[in-house]
């Protein structure tokens, strides 16, 4: 993917912005908070960033755990992880990702569902 989508949206501080709002909306959500609890929120945040930068074609490799390895211990069901997805979606549209680059996004998180749910 070229770093078009990255650009598109406003790199690096609209990332933070919807990362912000992304967390924002998962830490009020009763149903994710226990997946939350004790987590070093600074680290993850930094992790998104890097995740959405990298999903989104900017200029960032994105080093964090294995997906499969990082979520491994969290036991997140399909539930769970439709629940962050839409949240991730709406901090997208909430802060103007077109709908194009929203989908584009998003077909990168749900590549990522089997390995994150542990199949």
């Amino acid at each position: 993917m070229s770093q078009t989508i990255y650009r598109e949206i406003g790199g690096r501080s609209a990332v933070e912005a919807v990362v912000e709002d992304f967390y924002d909306r998962v830490l009020s959500d009763e149903q994710l908070i226990p997946y939350f609890d004790g987590m070093d929120m600074d680290e993850l945040r930094a992790h998104q960033i890097q995740f959405i930068s990298s999903v989104a074609g900017g200029p960032v490799e994105y080093s964090g755990a294995d997906m499969r390895e990082a979520h491994a211990h969290l036991d997140i069901d399909e539930a769970d992880f439709e629940a962050v997805g839409a949240h991730l979606e709406t901090a997208l549209r909430s802060n103007g990702v077109s709908d194009e680059n929203i989908e584009a996004v998003m077909d990168e998180v749900v590549a990522l569902k089997d390995p994150i749910l542990g199949r």
